[in-house]
Order: structure tokens, then C-alpha cells, then sequence
């Protein structure tokens, strides 16, 4: 059973800072992508950042230059630096993650093992709240 969870978030003033930890656990073959969500209340919920598996990050424009994705592979683990937060950060902030569960396998058609699908696992979230 796969199991994301996230932490780190808080009450913080405006222009405070926070860090998010989301870390990944149970059993599984690899992780793929990782990202940060948001939904703040009456919102759909909207992608924050993204990280590949090979640590290349992407920023939404509303976050760009205040928040900053990083993954530690050997932990599992992606971190959301946030600075310069604002009134409009707040929200329940989720973490998620594609997940290959199964081992390579070998396809007889073409004698060669495939990579299984991977699936995507979502932790329970941690809110933020930015407030004076």
C-alpha cells in the first residue's frame, strides 16, 4: 500500500515563510513526477508545482519566484519552499505522486521488459493559512 503524507504547513503572517515535506511510503517500484496542489475554499483545486524524476522543477505563474520544489530521491520526499507568502496562499495544500507499483515485466511479443503503468496517489493535505 502506497501512502503519501504531508507536513509543514501553519498559520503564517504575510510575507512569511513556509516548507512543505511530502514524503512517500509502503511498497513500490519507483516514483515518477511529484507536485504540489492547492484548494482554497470555493476553488478547484490547481496545480502549485511540479518536480520530474530527474529534479527538473515547474512553477505556476501565481508562485513563481516566492516557491520553490525540490525532491530528495533517497528520502522519497519533494519540500515546497514558500516565501513572500500571501493572503491569496491560503489553502489545503496536497502532494502528489506517480507511482509504479509493480516491477518491470517481460513482454514475449517483443522479448524485451516494460516498464509497469504507474498510477497517481494523493496525500490527505495540510493547510496553510496566511493571516495577520
Amino acid at each position: 500500500q502506497v501512502q503519501l503524507v504531508e507536513s509543514g504547513g501553519g498559520l503564517v503572517q504575510p510575507g512569511g515563510s513556509l516548507t512543505l515535506s511530502c514524503t512517500v511510503s509502503g511498497n513500490f517500484f519507483s516514483i515518477h513526477g511529484m507536485g504540489w496542489y492547492r484548494q482554497a475554499p470555493g476553488k478547484q483545486r490547481e496545480l502549485v508545482a511540479s518536480i520530474s524524476g530527474y529534479g527538473s522543477g515547474y512553477h505556476e505563474d501565481a508562485v513563481r519566484g516566492r516557491f520553490t520544489i525540490s525532491r530528495d530521491n533517497a528520502k522519497n520526499t519533494i519540500y515546497l519552499q514558500m516565501n513572500s507568502l500571501k493572503l491569496e496562499d491560503t489553502a489545503v495544500y496536497y502532494c502528489n505522486a506517480e507511482v509504479v507499483v509493480d516491477p518491470p515485466f517481460y513482454d514475449s511479443s517483443s522479448g524485451t521488459y516494460q516498464e509497469s503503468p504507474h498510477s497517481d496517489y494523493w496525500g490527505p493535505g495540510t493547510q496553510v493559512t496566511v493571516s495577520s
